[in-house]
């Protein structure tokens, strides 16, 4: 089992930024990658970004242009730094391994962390 914690969350201006931080130890060799999900009060979680395990990225297109997303192998770790923050950028943020097959490996489990929370005001 892998355990992501992440950190970084706070509450900032709109046209701020925030780095979220992902610590998850082993994710190179459990997973295809990591995931952002973004969840505001009362709507439907959301896909945010993906760094592969070889260093793709994509990103939703809500963020794209603004959120960059980056792992540091040596710490097991994955940032997704956050610019020009807007008030609809509020939410909880998870991170989570992506399962699925990658290469000749199918990585069956998919891992949750507890989120951080990022308010932007206006």
């Amino acid at each position: 089992r892998v355990q992501l914690v992440e950190s970084g969350g706070g509450s900032v201006q709109s046209g701020g930024s925030l780095r979220l931080s992902c610590t998850a130890p082993g994710f190179t060799s459990v997973s295809c990658g990591i995931e952002w999900y973004r969840q505001a009060a009362g709507q439907e979680r959301e896909w945010v970004s993906f760094i592969s395990t070889d260093g793709t990225t994509t990103y939703s297109d809500s963020v794209k242009g603004r959120f960059t997303i980056t792992k540091d192998t040596v710490r097991d770790t994955v940032y997704l730094q956050m610019d020009r923050l807007k008030p609809e950028d509020t939410g909880m943020y998870y991170c989570k391994t992506k399962a699925g097959l990658c290469g000749d490996t199918l990585y069956a489990a998919d891992y949750w962390g507890q989120g951080t929370q990022v308010t932007v005001s206006s």
